[in-house]
């Protein structure tokens, strides 16, 4: 039960949540994905996961006798709490940031299993848990799975920024293509969010790029990936493009320092003489070359296929709760 999916929304945790779907799939289940947004297109299924745009409130019903268990996530995940202790369905809420709405969301329940996309965050959310005195539900940590195949390329010549979301960092990079009008840079637009859009000779600004396409249109076309977010709990794109031996420059934040590990080029988001600076030093070969060697065997170490295999086993856990929550949903209603 989720809010929008891909390929016409494309987003981190949208194909983060695919990619788990997907990887249920390959091991013999089967998934269908309820919106709460419409399309102009009707269902369609993308990698054997069938998606069921929104047609009305009662879209879900259909699918709940079938179910053994509801996975939703962000802004879908209210309505699945209630659905979950009315139909007694197992609930499965995947977690993509430490925000309060989201913490409550898991506090109050019902979470037959938390996924969460990092180390950092497990731990943030179980201290969190423990001082408000609420149980720990049951957890995984699925690191938001990138196939490395599928994003592989030769790098490109430009300084990329994806998403111009000002939290994502899009002040930053204007002022720095500002500063270097002898770089080239490369501006996608993202999937959410007021974009800030502007105008410079050396920048190129495409349209939000589907994540099937993002090899071909986007790393095939950058060298340096600029991720000066004021927040990220993981940082999907710095490990796409990783996958490439492409180096990242980030602001520090705890998802970013996790993910991108010892490969990570890390400057403060407001520190523009210490960016520039990364910049052109990983513009000259040798440079370049040492970060793009870091870059690739930090790709390998995050090699997904441990993590879909957790997450599958602890899905099918859940699933078999469903006979013991539907006879307590009947007792209680």
């Amino acid at each position: 039960m989720l809010h929008a999916y891909p390929p016409h929304h494309n987003a981190g945790a949208e194909w983060m949540v695919h990619t788990m779907l997907r990887a249920a799939v390959e091991r013999g289940h089967e998934v269908d994905v309820v919106l709460s947004s419409r399309l102009q297109d009707g269902p369609y299924e993308l990698d054997g996961v069938r998606v069921h745009p929104y047609t009305g409130k009662g879209d879900l019903f259909r699918f709940l006798n079938a179910a053994d268990a509801l996975v939703t996530h962000l802004e879908c995940t209210r309505r699945a709490m209630v659905i979950s202790r009315l139909h007694g369905v197992p609930l499965i809420q995947v977690l993509h940031n430490t925000f309060d709405q989201t913490r409550n969301w898991v506090r109050r329940g019902p979470c037959a299993l938390a996924v969460y996309n990092s180390e950092w965050m497990r731990a943030e959310f179980e201290a969190w848990l423990d001082s408000v005195r609420a149980p720990r539900p049951d957890a995984v940590v699925v690191r938001p799975p990138v196939l490395a195949e599928e994003y592989a390329t030769k790098p490109g010549d430009r300084v990329t920024l994806i998403n111009l979301y000002p939290p994502k960092g899009s002040g930053t990079f204007w002022q720095l293509a500002e500063r270097m009008p002898d770089v080239k840079f490369l501006a996608v637009i993202g999937g959410y969010g007021p974009q800030d859009v502007r105008e410079l000779p050396n920048v190129e600004v495409v349209p939000n790029v589907p994540g099937q396409r993002m090899r071909d249109e986007v790393y095939a076309r950058t060298k340096i990936l600029l991720m000066p977010s004021e927040y990220e709990s993981w940082g999907r794109v710095g490990v796409e493009a990783m996958a490439s031996g492409i180096p990242v420059i980030a602001h520090p934040t705890p998802g970013l320092c996790e993910s991108l590990g010892e490969a990570g080029i890390f400057v403060d988001r407001d520190d523009l003489d210490g960016w520039e600076r990364e910049i052109r030093r990983l513009l000259t070969p040798r440079a370049y070359g040492t970060a793009s060697k870091k870059a690739k065997a930090r790709s390998a170490e995050l090699d997904p296929a441990p993590d879909l295999e957790r997450w599958v086993a602890a899905a099918e856990m859940v699933a078999a709760q469903r006979d013991r929550m539907r006879m307590l949903a009947r007792l209680t209603h």
